[in-house]
């Protein structure tokens, strides 16, 4: 397929925000090849393209944090060669990165209201803040995105909060400073169903306000319930532009990748009669009760469930981050204590946590050793680590998972989300598992890569490991699992066989008060 640049005509004036030939390089690599496009006011827009596409370089340039190499910006008729982050948000622009650059040491109120004072001041806070003034805003922020606006949460320390409320938290920043143009970079990534549903009407009230709505995400489905504008860039350049309505989700992703994905079962063997683990009535009070289950050789076991079902809470006892109080763990039939990672890592359970960013990967530091960490212990050769062996072995996993990087030496942050998330998994994989728990193992990770996640996760599947998925993504859990739980209020709710279950029929179980 040739590519083609689509122009689109548009009336400076009736423009907020408009983008002209906008290039970008990093070392050689170019990011960003003369992309353009324009954004009115009160209008949504959805700004797609795989992981590496360019589009966090596009949001960054946007917000401040970068400049362009070239190109222009004009934001309410005023022409940029660049913009400042100051700047950015003095003309409106407000930016809710997916990494939430949240500040943990501080407070919920000071997250969301400081940086309408910042703006302003000019950049610059008063000797003596506005406390009422700062309380006011977080409040009537916090309760626009559906959070509570007591003063116990208000004071609540940011790093105390799960991921999900910490991005509603971040959203609500961004509605504190009434912006005219708000960018969500991911914003549904950490959020359940029940809390995408409130963040679809915010959108929406946004758009009644005279707001305008950048979204960005890999989640399809969202994208095409929200409606409006589309912009598509692949490897630079922007390849498509227009309404939603003249495109259909196949078309969107071929646009992205530039090869055909179609949306399929991933599942493709049974589970064998082993049984590999088995819960019986593991309770920990406060987040999760009497929960009894078991996985075999070789199946794929969905969990799922809104914020407070206990859930995330399951996952993290499982890998000892936050053990149970009481009930039974068996592996393989033998009884296990599992107090910290540390046992459950000798009892063969590899754990790939919910935020990669911030839970799991040591960003500057070496792919090689992001992937090798959990088995230090066995690469040493006297008092040091056999760098030759260690060197080796991460190589070897960088190709059996086709981790897009030339060197193993390049530091974590260098790769896209996509890319990213299979060197957590080659981690884990490295200690020769018999039981991997993902959780939410495509969050933030576009359609190409998650393809080949799943992929991946159905070999490991087929080699007799056995797989937990613990999402709130419904389709991913239907089109590779073999039975899904869903857990409420801390119990499983309901069991279902995943083969032949309808999304709506998962949904409405999903959201439903009842525990049958």
């Amino acid at each position: 397929m040739t590519e083609q640049i689509l122009e689109t005509k548009t009336d400076n004036e009736n423009m907020f925000l408009k983008l002209e030939n906008i290039t970008k390089s990093f070392g050689g690599v170019q990011a960003l090849r003369g992309v353009g496009f324009g954004i009115a006011p009160g209008e949504i827009y959805h700004l797609l393209g795989e992981n590496g596409s360019g589009k966090s370089t596009l949001i960054k340039i946007v917000s401040g944090a970068q400049p362009p190499d070239s190109g222009t910006m004009m934001v309410r008729g005023k022409t940029y060669s660049k913009l400042s982050a100051l700047e950015s948000l003095e003309a409106g622009i407000e930016t809710v990165y997916q990494d939430l650059s949240l500040f943990g040491n501080l407070s919920v109120e000071q997250n969301v209201a400081m940086t309408a004072q910042l703006v302003t001041n000019k950049g610059r806070l008063s000797r003596i803040l506005d406390w009422k003034l700062l309380r006011d805003t977080a409040s009537a922020a916090l309760e626009r995105v559906g959070l509570s606006s007591n003063l116990e949460f208000l004071e609540t320390k940011v790093e105390n909060l799960p991921i999900a409320v910490r991005q509603l938290v971040a959203i609500a920043r961004g509605l504190a400073t009434k912006a005219s143009l708000v960018i969500m970079d991911e914003p549904t990534a950490a959020l359940t169903q029940k809390e995408v549903e409130n963040l679809l009407s915010i959108i929406s009230s946004l758009q009644t306000d005279g707001v305008s709505v950048l979204f960005v995400s890999h989640k399809l489905d969202e994208v095409f319930r929200i409606g409006g504008n589309v912009i598509v860039i692949r490897d630079g350049l922007k390849v498509a532009e227009g309404n939603l309505k003249e495109y259909t989700q196949e078309k969107i992703s071929f646009l992205m990748t530039g090869k055909s994905l179609e949306k399929h079962s991933y599942r493709t063997s049974s589970p064998q009669k082993e049984v590999l683990l088995e819960l019986s009535k593991l309770s920990k009070p406060g987040a999760f009760s009497d929960v009894s289950l078991s996985l075999h050789k070789g199946e794929v076991l969905g969990i799922t469930g809104l914020l407070d079902s206990g859930r995330n809470e399951l996952a993290l006892a499982l890998f000892g981050i936050e053990p149970a109080a009481t009930g039974d763990i068996l592996l393989e039939q033998q009884k296990a204590v599992i107090k910290n990672p540390r046992d459950a890592i000798a009892a063969g359970i590899g754990y790939v946590p919910e935020d990669r960013l911030t839970e799991g990967l040591f960003l500057q530091k070496p792919i090689r050793e992001n992937i090798m960490v959990s088995i230090l212990d066995r690469l040493l050769k006297g008092n040091q680590i056999d760098f030759e062996k260690s060197t080796s072995s991460a190589a070897d996993f960088v190709k059996d998972l086709e981790i897009s990087t030339p060197n193993t030496m390049l530091p974590a942050q260098s790769l896209s989300g996509g890319n990213q998330q299979r060197v957590m998994v080659a981690r884990w994989l490295a200690i020769k598992p018999k039981i991997l728990i993902l959780h939410g193992p495509t969050m933030g990770v576009d359609v190409g890569s998650k393809d080949a996640l799943y992929k991946i996760v159905q070999d490991l599947a087929q080699k007799g490991l056995g797989v937990m998925i613990v999402s709130d993504d419904l389709p991913e859990l239907l089109m590779n699992c073999d039975s899904i739980l869903v857990m409420k209020k801390g119990r499983i709710a309901k069991v279902f066989q995943a083969a032949n279950l309808e999304e709506s029929v998962l949904s409405q179980e999903l959201l439903s008060e009842a525990i049958t």
